[in-house]
């Protein structure tokens, strides 16, 4: 009997344009059959217009199936990150957060509310202190307040000095610095509520995480571009699977990020085994 030929679902010039994207969503399909889960992708700072992006890859989930999540961010806003956190949760069995990457900011409060975090030797997380998008870039909310106050001391040191230092704060206003100080104020209840959206963490495991994570990722911090590698957040209590590269897991895992990686990461990408969302991110005045 002669092999049946299996025509795809698109027309030949419509799946030869969009090759690259079935591609990639073969080897989500791949992962999925090999680890018995339903692996979406995210690549993407955290507005919230994330919420119904991410909604539309869960929207056909299984929830007594595990969801494992990769994702790479720059951050974004804390409390979209939880609200993804929940949401993720709530449609499957088990969640667990990839990096191959970074994920960083407003994304590690991503990653704190799943089951597992997968990390490579070289994947990140970071402070998850707040940021501002001043229109060309991120700014965070510590160094707003930082040279704020340095001027002021500067100022009653040398008062000749109050020209200098209005020039070099003219794009800082009294309410983006009291906007700074309530952010930073609501850090750590942000970090709580991260930890809480996994439904499994209860309420001893989470004070403990609080009180082990309250250092490395809020007060510690000199710089919100700070290192946290997977072996700092093992040590801090975080249920961290650092996986070896030369892993199957990893290698397919690897060869579907490379995929992203050549799309290009100035993209925002939303792609499932279904769904595939790739545009280019226009930010919000807010950060």
């Amino acid at each position: 009997m002669s092999p049946q030929y299996q025509e795809p679902p698109q027309s030949p010039l419509f799946h030869a344009q969009n090759a690259e994207r079935y591609e990639r969503q073969q080897l989500i399909r791949d992962y999925e059959g090999f680890f018995n889960c339903r692996l979406i992708v995210m690549i993407d700072a955290i507005f919230h217009d994330s919420v119904t992006m991410l909604g539309e890859l869960i929207y056909d989930c299984d929830p007594s199936v595990a969801l494992h999540l990769m994702i790479n961010s720059p951050g974004g806003l804390g409390e979209v990150a939880v609200r993804l956190a929940r949401s993720a949760q709530s449609r499957c069995s088990e969640l667990t957060v990839i990096i191959p990457d970074q994920a960083k900011s407003a994304a590690t409060l991503l990653a704190l509310g799943g089951h597992r975090i997968v990390m490579a030797p070289a994947s990140d997380l970071g402070p998850i202190d707040p940021q501002f998008f001043d229109g060309q870039g991120w700014v965070a909310a510590k160094d707003i307040i930082a040279a704020v106050e340095d001027a002021i001391l500067r100022v009653q040191e040398s008062p000749e000095t109050y020209p200098i230092h209005v020039s070099l704060l003219s794009g800082v206003t009294a309410t983006m610095v009291q906007q700074a100080r309530s952010a930073l104020g609501s850090t750590e209840s942000l970090l709580i509520q991260a930890l809480q959206s996994n439904p499994d963490r209860f309420g001893d495991e989470v004070d403990r995480l609080t009180q082990s994570l309250r250092g490395p990722l809020i007060e510690g911090p000199q710089s919100h571009t700070a290192l946290f590698g997977a072996e700092d957040a093992r040590k801090s209590g975080l249920p961290v699977q650092i996986v070896a590269p030369d892993s199957p897991q990893w290698k397919m895992l690897w060869r579907l990020w490379t995929k992203y990686f050549a799309v290009g990461l100035s993209r925002s990408i939303y792609e499932s085994n279904s769904v595939s969302q790739v545009f280019d991110r226009t930010y919000p005045p807010e950060g």
